[in-house]
């Protein structure tokens, strides 16, 4: 493969996953709003429930349409995909916990500036090792 090809494939993909990535923070920030804010829920409690209704959305659609990996094992793509995100909700929680005791920004707008710095961590390692081709 030439390097242009390459480099505008891996934009590509970017793109894919971002969009991926976009719906699935609508589920995480939705996820977190009900259980914070109508089951009254410990934030950090209904943050990891945001973060994982995501990743299942997020694991599903980067398999399939992202990366195009129907042949490949889903379990052990998924294991791999699930140990990456159990670390991105664990960097996710760190810094929000950090951001917002620090700084005293608002849960949400610490959420968002979280959920930026934990996408590329996640893109990162899903590109070279979950979805490695």
């Amino acid at each position: 493969m030439t390097y242009p090809i390459y480099i505008y494939q891996m934009n590509y993909t970017l793109m894919k996953y971002a969009t991926v990535g976009g719906f699935g923070f609508l589920i995480d920030f939705s996820t977190t709003w009900f259980f914070k804010e109508i089951a009254i829920i410990n934030p950090f409690i209904a943050n990891s429930f945001g973060f994982s209704m995501a990743v299942i959305w997020n694991f599903t659609l980067n398999k399939y349409w992202t990366f195009d990996q129907i042949k490949n094992s889903t379990k052990a793509q998924f294991l791999k995909f699930l140990i990456i995100s159990i670390t991105g909700l664990i960097l996710n929680n760190v810094f929000l916990y950090l951001i917002i005791t620090n700084n005293q920004i608002n849960f949400y707008i610490s959420k968002l500036i979280v959920i930026a710095i934990v996408f590329f961590w996640n893109y990162t390692l899903n590109v070279y090792y979950t979805f490695k081709k």
